[in-house]
């Protein structure tokens, strides 16, 4: 009767010698069935469950069965600590000296100051002064505008400024001279109307002014 001999071990733990009983079993069971085969003279075919020896063999000494360290932990839950708060730093702070902690205010920007000296008076005089409102050629070649601030003199070179004060109630004018006239005795100055309303009123026609040629 042939058999085969598998190399065994020893096992120290209880599933160590339940599978080694199992082998002895299966081993017994093929050793029978080769005989009977080679009795009837048919070729012994390989007991069918030699195939699942691998699969049904335990683990040995030499391979150490799994300890719980190898067996996969349960997920371990992070106890719910609350979490310690932050604490602001301290500011800094900063001492000044006692001249140094005033407010401060921004240093007062040099001002250019324009210093006016009054215009020379280089002639003066008492005469009776009139206007005029019509539209014409002045001598000096502009178009006459009754709204600006001129008058007429028979000798005053041209631009010449002059002020003129209506002594009954004080009001003065500054003029630009620019055209000749009045050719009226009496009479030194013709002013624009607007000149002329500016010291008086245009109904009179003609007052007494003061003059002051101007350099």
């Amino acid at each position: 009767m042939a058999g085969r001999h598998l190399r065994t071990r020893k096992f120290s733990s209880p599933a160590g010698i339940a599978a080694t009983a199992a082998v002895g079993v299966l081993l017994a069971v093929g050793g029978t069935v080769g005989a009977v085969q080679l009795t009837s003279g048919e070729p012994a075919a390989e007991p069918p469950v030699a195939e699942a020896l691998p699969s049904v063999v335990a683990p040995t000494s030499e391979s150490p069965s799994p300890s719980a360290s190898a067996l996969p932990s349960a997920p371990v839950t992070p106890s719910l600590r609350p979490s310690p708060k932050a604490t602001p730093s301290p500011t800094a702070t900063r001492t000044q000296a006692a001249s140094r902690g005033r407010t401060r205010t921004a240093s007062p920007k040099p001002t250019a100051t324009k210093t006016t000296t009054a215009p020379k008076v280089v002639n003066s005089g008492s005469c009776g002064a009139s206007f005029y409102d019509e539209g014409q050629m002045t001598a000096n070649g502009e178009t006459f505008n009754p709204n600006a601030l001129t008058a007429a003199h028979k000798t005053l070179p041209f631009n010449t400024k002059v002020r003129v004060t209506n002594p009954s109630n004080g009001k003065s004018v500054v003029v630009r001279i620019n055209d000749r006239g009045p050719f009226v005795a009496g009479r030194c100055l013709d002013l624009s109307r607007a000149a002329f309303a500016a010291i008086a009123s245009t109904s009179l026609g003609e007052v007494t002014v003061r003059y002051e040629v101007l350099g």
